[in-house]
């Protein structure tokens, strides 16, 4: 009988997960491991007789003599940190904001998630109109500096520009997170600190803020993990220019690979990228586990 109950388990676990299995292994897992096997050839990525093992070669360029690497880990690396710090707070904000009650709350929710469903190339090249076009014309009937900056023309605006697009995007699907975890808090707590005389920003410090630390946690990894794998709004916005100023590590990555033709040396980076991006990744998720609490 126990056996037949195995055998039945097992079928039923072949029929359900076995099709994901088969999928990701093939879409996810070969890929990945060719790509590990890859990071130490010299390949052009077209010829596979003409892939070349030469060990840590790849690793040893990046590290001394690749300085369009180090500058698009350092231009990612402000960009994440500013992208992540500023895209939190204010979807926090929102959704502190629309679960008090208020008129309109529902269309509110919807228009913020909104640009949250637009492809990331597409909302490049509107964004790329807007600052363009749209900002220029506002400007010359205002005359407000702010709209006359060449936002895509320098280095500085350039990467405010790739700021503002990218939380402007993102914004509205961690809002929709924080929803969910506020709505989540027991009223009975929230009912006893207002009987205590405590004030709605002590509420939020003592009580909300504790009991959505999973929320934060969750949004804090997925802000950072999709801040550093920024590639669609760079390849639409600036295409790393001017120069290389605003390249991001994905979109050096893929220069490196498919417009340079070293699939190589671009594999060996992208390794770099994935091991760096992991453990930031779990750092993050440790800290803020660490601060979780139960109702």
């Amino acid at each position: 009988m126990n056996l037949r109950k195995r055998s039945n388990e097992w079928i039923q676990q072949l029929v359900f997960v076995g099709p994901g299995m088969i999928v990701f292994t093939i879409i996810v897992l070969i890929p990945f491991l060719l790509g590990f096997y890859f990071s130490f050839t010299e390949w052009n990525g077209l010829d596979l007789d003409k892939a070349k093992w030469i060990g840590m070669d790849n690793v040893r360029r990046i590290f001394t003599n690749d300085d369009k690497f180090w500058a698009a880990f350092k231009f990612t690396l402000k960009f994440t940190v500013v992208t992540v710090v500023v895209t939190n707070i204010l979807a926090l904000l929102l959704g502190l904001l629309l679960t008090r009650p208020m008129r309109g709350r529902n269309t509110l929710r919807t228009i913020f998630f909104l640009p949250n469903m637009i492809g990331g190339i597409l909302l490049g090249y509107i964004w790329q109109f807007i600052f363009t076009k749209g900002f220029k014309t506002i400007g010359e009937m205002t005359g407000w500096h702010f709209f006359e900056l060449p936002w895509l023309g320098t280095p500085e605006t350039g990467f405010w520009g790739l700021v503002i697009v990218f939380v402007w995007q993102t914004t509205g699907y961690m809002m929709v997170i924080y929803i969910a975890a506020i709505v989540g808090v027991p009223k009975d707590l929230m009912e006893a600190a207002t009987i205590d005389g405590a004030t709605y920003l002590q509420t939020v410090r003592k009580i909300i803020m504790p009991l959505v630390m999973p929320a934060i946690t969750v949004c804090l990894f997925l802000t950072t993990s999709g801040a550093f794998k920024m590639f669609d709004l760079n390849l639409s916005l600036t295409k790393g220019g001017p120069g290389t100023s605003t390249q991001s590590l994905a979109y050096n990555i893929y220069a490196e690979a498919l417009v340079n033709n070293r699939y190589g040396l671009g594999t060996a980076k992208a390794m770099l990228f994935f091991f760096a991006v992991s453990i930031i990744a779990v750092t993050q998720v440790w800290l803020t586990k660490r601060k979780e609490v139960e109702a």
